[in-house]
């Protein structure tokens, strides 16, 4: 489980606090949805549970190690992976093949380990066949595919994901969630920032935050039954039968 409590965060000494007391837990196996309008602390808030911020004050503990203790993050990193919104912001390999090594590598693992799950997760996303492509050739799509194989590869217990299906046309926004669903059937942990209420809507649980504070936590249902709360924040309702 990852656990965060009464999390303040600000970015500048002096500025007004972007996380202003948030508690939440996240459970293994969970799918957790993050909404809210822009500035609400979304994405700041999933870049410390993997310990790439740390908290101003409170925790973030994650499955019983603490983000502040140095000789905890390198594990804390593997555990809980990244897919940013901006997929070349992590790619680092110089073909497909080496970018989705990359993780592995850093982890010792043998050769036939690291090959084995660059084949499997390559295959996971279908890009299977482009092992010696460079990334700058990719689509914005494919390279979108490449962040999540790559975070795939370090095989994580949870992923959180910032808006993965952000400028993709619908056909590669439907394969990113097939693709979400998946490694939560398999027992992964989601973390899922979302700015289309419907690509949460088959999520376990929403929270909804505003102005770095968590207002609302329980199911679709239950979250987007209240359209007069969402309205009220900026936020558009499910259209009609979304949710479950």
């Amino acid at each position: 489980m990852i656990r965060v409590e009464n999390l303040i965060y600000r970015y500048d000494v002096g500025a007004p606090d972007c996380l202003r007391g948030v508690s939440l837990e996240i459970p293994e196996g969970v799918h957790t949805a993050l909404i809210g309008p822009n500035g609400s602390g979304k994405t700041t808030l999933i870049k410390h549970l993997n310990a790439l911020l740390f908290p101003a004050a409170g925790t973030v503990c994650v499955d019983g190690m603490m983000t502040t203790d140095a000789s905890s993050v390198r594990e804390i990193r593997r555990r809980v992976g990244m897919v940013f919104q901006n997929p070349e912001s992590q790619i680092v390999g110089m073909t497909v093949e080496e970018d989705v090594a990359f993780g592995p590598e850093n982890l010792a693992l043998p050769s036939a380990e690291i090959r084995r799950r660059v084949d499997a997760c390559l295959a996971m996303v279908g890009m299977k066949g482009l092992e010696k492509r460079a990334p700058h050739t990719l689509s914005g799509g494919e390279k979108r595919l490449l962040s999540i194989a790559g975070v795939v590869a370090m095989n994580p217990s949870y992923i959180a994901f910032d808006e993965p299906t952000a400028y993709l046309d619908p056909a590669g926004k439907q394969r990113v969630l097939s693709i979400i669903r998946r490694l939560n059937r398999e027992g992964m942990a989601i973390i899922h920032i979302a700015h289309e209420m419907r690509d949460v809507a088959e999520a376990d649980r929403v929270v909804v935050m505003d102005r770095g504070q968590v207002l609302r936590i329980g199911t679709p249902a239950e979250v987007f039954g209240q359209v007069e709360r969402l309205t009220a924040i900026g936020l558009d309702a499910l259209p009609e039968g979304g949710g479950r």
